[in-house]
């Protein structure tokens, strides 16, 4: 089982809550798995604690923690999803790549990890983008990530591979802004696209009603090849 834990924030600023699931044997990989917008909730655990087995050490930041902190949320609840907007709207995405770099930073210099891969869902899958054009994380995978047609001018910085998870019938992310992504981001060698017809926003969630299996699935395994393939030595 994993553990609770807090890591140094960037460049000082306050101390950044995680979730740690750690493999029977010493790593030389890691994965950042950064939530949706319910929070470090089971399902994400669940998560770390999948890539865990597979050898990796695994870290989910608390991306809420500067107004919010340890907050969990079940997007199955009409009120907790509404909660959950609210805190969308407080978040600033350019504070959620000051704590990638700072959890990138506690995996490399005092975990003795070298190679560090990022898989974000929702505003995590826009987390991964921003990642890739931001940062020097070695891999990213984006799960049906929201407002990356917005910032498809950044595109041209990623320098490592970036793989996207995009469901043809996110209603999040509209039929234009996933044209907009597949044009910008298509032609690129770093980025690979997959898409998946009839589904919606969240299929791949751990459990609950948002789950598609079939698609969740074929989305993990390869997410599971695409991390093997860039991370492992």
């Amino acid at each position: 089982m994993g553990e609770k834990t807090t890591i140094a924030g960037y460049h000082g600023e306050g101390e950044i809550p995680v979730y740690v699931a750690r493999p029977a044997q010493q790593s030389e990989a890691a994965i950042i798995v950064v939530p949706e917008i319910f929070g470090v909730n089971e399902g994400i655990r669940q998560k770390c604690e999948s890539w865990a087995k597979l050898g990796y050490t695994a870290v989910a930041p608390d991306i809420f923690w500067r107004f919010a902190p340890g907050v969990e949320l079940n997007p199955d609840v009409p009120e907790q999803m509404q909660e959950a907007f609210g805190y969308f709207q407080q978040y600033d995405a350019n504070d959620g790549v000051k704590d990638i770099e700072a959890v990138i930073r506690w995996l490399r210099h005092e975990q003795a990890v070298d190679n560090v891969g990022l898989v974000g869902f929702c505003l995590g899958g826009r987390l991964a983008y921003m990642a890739a054009t931001r940062t020097d994380i070695d891999a990213s995978v984006g799960y049906y990530g929201v407002m990356i047609d917005q910032m498809l001018d950044e595109s041209h910085a990623i320098a490592n591979p970036l793989m996207l998870h995009i469901p043809t019938e996110d209603h999040f992310v509209g039929p234009e802004a996933q044209k907009a992504i597949h044009d910008a981001l298509g032609p690129n060698p770093k980025v690979t696209l997959h898409d998946y017809a009839g589904l919606d926003h969240g299929f791949a969630a751990e459990m609950g009603n948002r789950r598609n299996e079939e698609g969740a699935q074929l989305a993990d395994g390869r997410t599971r090849e695409f991390f093997a393939q860039h991370l492992k030595q």
